[in-house]
């Protein structure tokens, strides 16, 4: 049964993590956000997240958090959530799910412990800022 469900490849849409200045914390942090580089718009967007890894030899995680957006535009992006500091250090995977032209959509997204730094920044075209895109 399992093998006749069809879900479409994912094309042209990412979790990117940008940085940019945080009021609270008056300094610059990273920002994960969904970026529609496609032509149509997002529907029903969720994105759930965690983190997780190994920090002085001793293993850590964070629980999952579920954000949900009722649409994201065409060439757009949205924030997501806040990623702290010491996020960085774990593995951060994202699972984006989403209906577009009414299909289900949905594809993992994953950023290595350590990567989400200035030097593995890359331009995002579609709305003029720089990031690290997540594979």
């Amino acid at each position: 049964m399992r093998k006749d469900i069809i879900i479409p490849e994912v094309e042209n849409v990412y979790i990117v993590a940008i940085k940019e200045w945080n009021e609270d914390f008056g300094e610059n942090s990273w920002y994960a956000y969904i970026l529609n580089n496609s032509s149509e718009k997002l529907e029903m967007a969720m994105v759930v997240s965690h983190a997780s890894g190994i920090i002085n030899n001793e293993e850590r995680k964070t629980g999952n958090f579920r954000h949900m957006f009722n649409e994201v535009l065409p060439e757009t992006a949205v924030k997501v959530e806040l990623l702290e500091n010491n996020v960085l250090q774990l593995n951060n995977y994202f699972m984006l799910t989403y209906f577009q032209n009414g299909k289900l959509y949905e594809k993992n997204f994953t950023f290595e412990a350590n990567s989400i730094i200035d030097d593995n920044t890359t331009e995002l075209q579609s709305i003029n800022r720089i990031g690290v895109i997540g594979k």
